[in-house]
């Protein structure tokens, strides 16, 4: 009786996971346009995702949370390796957090954030990107606005989130991509 117990208990927590994994994979606009948005930084400027056409872009959607912690320093380091080259790198709280509880949150980090960090108080980018349930995400959009790479939950099979390396091998692969005019 508790083997088939079990088995049955296996069996549910095989199609959640197949589900939720699905579900993940529908946020996946790997190829599209990177939906636009115009948001407001921790430091007051206007900030929208258009203007940095012609840079790749780095972009994490985080809430307050402890891999949302990690997965922003992982996106200082990238911020730091990518100096000097045409490269934006942009951390927006998609959460509707507020400003003062956002600032707190970073003052914890083990590092200094200076790429811009966003407030998105109204939740725009979480509708946007498919975020909510699955945080941190980070995508890679390149030159001409389009998303080339994401993690969505942003977290490997092996449950790990996407390091900076992850990410900077991504972004060096559309940086030595030749690139075309776009037809406008």
């Amino acid at each position: 009786m508790k083997r088939n117990i079990y088995h049955i208990l296996i069996v549910f927590m095989m199609v959640l996971s197949t589900g939720l994994i699905a579900q993940a994979g529908s946020f996946f606009k790997v190829g599209e346009a990177a939906p636009d948005f115009s948001l407001t930084g921790l430091d007051g400027q206007s900030i929208s995702l258009q203007q940095f056409k012609g840079k790749v872009v780095v972009l994490g959607l985080f809430h307050i949370c402890e891999p949302c912690l990690i997965q922003s320093t992982n996106l200082q380091r990238v911020h730091e390796a990518t100096k000097g080259k045409p490269v934006a790198v942009i951390g927006v709280n998609s959460s509707g957090d507020s400003r003062a509880d956002v600032m707190e949150f970073i003052q914890g980090f083990p590092v200094k954030v200076t790429y811009p960090y966003l407030l998105d108080l109204e939740k725009k980018t979480d509708k946007l990107y498919g975020g909510g349930k699955f945080i941190p995400n980070v995508y890679v959009i390149d030159q001409k606005g389009l998303i080339r790479w994401q993690r969505v939950g942003n977290f490997f099979t092996d449950g790990t989130l996407a390091g900076h390396e992850a990410i900077l091998q991504e972004v060096e692969k559309l940086l030595q991509a030749p690139q075309t005019p776009s037809a406008r």
